[in-house]
């Protein structure tokens, strides 16, 4: 006959440093309010590409700013122009993904469970979530916004230094490194356990 177990009776300051884990909710709201700036970008830049692409002066120009780097701007809509501006949607779009990534997986890992299970449009990922998982997903995410920008520059190398290249490309394998850092290390911790809970039983 199963018996059912009461709650553990934490003491007050156990009580008082777990509830500390709600001062964290103000973070994860804030980032909701960020994401909602980033959908309102998204939707400007967009807008503005489709009325220049229409022909209207205004939204032309504002996608030729947009663009320009230093000195050096477009006189007119371009593919490379085009490419430019949807480059940065998509940098929009991936940075969006990680604040997803960081205010679910962040607040499920770190504050409070979700309750999702068996929710159809639960994240795969989120199912098995925690610290270790999170930290390689954000450092993947990281990887690919830093190439959505790397490839921003390789498309206007004419109007970088070398050594601007050279620096952003030296970051990037630096992102590139430390997540692959992240995810052996989380492979070897997993390893351990495994091997630890088999000799446990």
């Amino acid at each position: 006959m199963s018996q059912s177990h009461s709650p553990h009776k934490l003491s007050p300051l156990a009580n008082l440093i777990f509830l500390s884990r709600w001062l964290q909710l103000p973070l994860y709201l804030g980032l909701i309010l960020a994401q909602c700036v980033y959908v309102y970008h998204f939707w400007v830049e967009l807008v503005d590409l489709i009325g220049a692409a229409l022909g209207n002066e205004a939204a032309l120009q504002h996608i030729l700013d947009a663009v320009a780097i230093g000195n050096a701007r477009p006189d007119k809509l371009t593919e490379t122009t085009i490419m430019l501006v949807v480059l940065g949607l998509i940098d929009v779009v991936m940075i969006s993904n990680l604040l997803i990534m960081v205010i679910i997986g962040g607040y499920e890992t770190f504050v409070s469970r979700l309750g999702l299970d068996g929710h159809p449009d639960q994240p795969e990922w989120l199912s098995h979530v925690n610290a270790s998982v999170l930290k390689v997903k954000l450092a993947m995410a990281i990887i690919g916004i830093s190439s959505i920008h790397l490839l921003k520059t390789f498309i206007n190398a004419d109007h970088y230094k070398p050594e601007t290249i050279l620096a952003q490309t030296g970051i990037h394998l630096v992102f590139l490194l430390s997540a692959l850092a992240i995810a052996y290390c989380d492979r070897i911790m997993t390893t351990t356990q495994q091997i630890a809970d088999t000799n446990h039983h």
